[in-house]
């Protein structure tokens, strides 16, 4: 499974650490045992091509350290209560700004992101970073339903579907608080960023109500349910569901009707990053046409580099795909998570009674 492999190949690259060693020199040091400078990413599992990381250690004499972590919140979490040796991150577009206005992240300095040229200008200067002063694009996404054609037996093109009962102990829900909540409030005709407390609270009781549906709340591992035949549909992430679809035949993906959530992530710079320079300069490097189409490439998530993809550098099967480049009455539909402040505490609330209730 390319799941298997990629991190097989970044632990043989990178040196994939476990968590409380954290990023890369533990000592403080700023290089290498050889020598070498040093790069520490904090990035989500499954999320790069090992090649690339390889080229950049050898092209800038560099050691990369290489840690995942599998939700936004628990990004936040790991580097709350200070940055345990981190350079570069990869925050979701919301995250950006809740890291932005509690003095998280380290300004970029775009005089040396050169290659940001190549950027799509539909993802610069996004409303949660304006001028891009915090973070540059990396990768986006949409939010959809992965499924069995053998087991569903038809095409799979609503969110109402999680919940049809011929699916019983059959779907596996993202864990995630407000990806998951978003995409019912879009089902419901909701905004995903609502603030109001009746429609966060119709989305937790219809997640609840249908509970005997869900066989798990998983942390973005729901393709891996799916390739195994563990549950006929899963709430994932494109790419993750393209992944396993090049090894199942039988496996599909689809953008609801109602519309989803886009997630853009990006590569920022954490607040007292040891190698700032280095980081600097990893970023230009995956700007780069050659290099963001070899990570689209890999990962099948879309890639923002207007570059990459007017030289066709991306798989002709990838960019004539609508679910990966939807078309622009689909990705009309799409709409960013944005920080919802202090109801952020309704949305904590009503997660905390889904999870009780399902039993997850």
């Amino acid at each position: 499974m390319k799941r298997l492999l990629t991190l097989i190949l970044l632990f043989l690259i990178g040196a994939i650490l476990p968590f409380g060693c954290t990023a890369g020199s533990p000592d403080g040091s700023q290089t290498g045992s050889g020598g070498d400078k040093v790069l520490n990413l904090y990035n989500w599992s499954t999320y790069i091509d090992p090649d690339a990381i390889a080229q950049f250690e050898q092209q800038y004499n560099v050691k990369v350290n290489y840690d995942t972590y599998d939700s936004n919140e628990s990004l936040y979490a790991k580097l709350q209560a200070g940055n345990p040796g981190y350079d570069v991150i990869f925050p979701s577009d919301y995250m950006v700004k809740i890291m932005i206005e509690q003095g998280m992240l380290e300004p970029v300095d775009l005089s040396k992101i050169t290659n940001l040229t190549h950027v799509e200008p539909q993802f610069l200067n996004p409303p949660y970073d304006p001028k891009n002063q915090y973070s540059v694009p990396y990768q986006w996404v949409t939010l959809g339903l992965g499924y069995n054609w053998d087991e569903t037996g038809a095409e799979i093109d609503s969110w109402q579907q999680l919940f049809d009962p011929k699916f019983k102990g059959k779907v596996a829900l993202l864990d995630d608080m407000r990806h998951t909540m978003g995409a019912i409030l879009m089902y419901l005709g909701y905004d995903p960023n609502t603030t109001n407390p009746d429609e966060i609270a119709a989305a937790r009781d219809l997640i609840i109500e249908n509970r005997d549906n869900i066989a798990a709340f998983v942390p973005d591992t729901g393709q891996t349910l799916l390739n195994q035949g563990e549950v006929n549909l899963a709430m994932e992430y494109s790419g993750d569901i393209f992944q396993v679809m090049a090894e199942n035949p039988k496996l599909r993906y689809s953008i609801p009707k109602e519309g989803t959530i886009i997630g853009m992530d990006n590569m920022a710079i954490p607040k007292d990053a040891p190698h700032p320079e280095t980081a600097t300069e990893f970023i230009n490097f995956i700007l780069q046409p050659e290099i963001g189409a070899k990570i689209s490439n890999f990962i099948n998530y879309g890639s923002p580099n207007k570059t990459a993809i007017a030289q066709k550098l991306i798989k002709p099967e990838n960019l004539e795909n609508p679910a990966i480049y939807p078309p622009p009455e689909v990705f009309a539909k799409l709409k960013y998570l944005q920080d919802v402040k202090e109801a952020t505490l309704l949305y904590d609330e009503a997660w905390t009674e889904v999870k009780l209730a399902v039993g997850s």
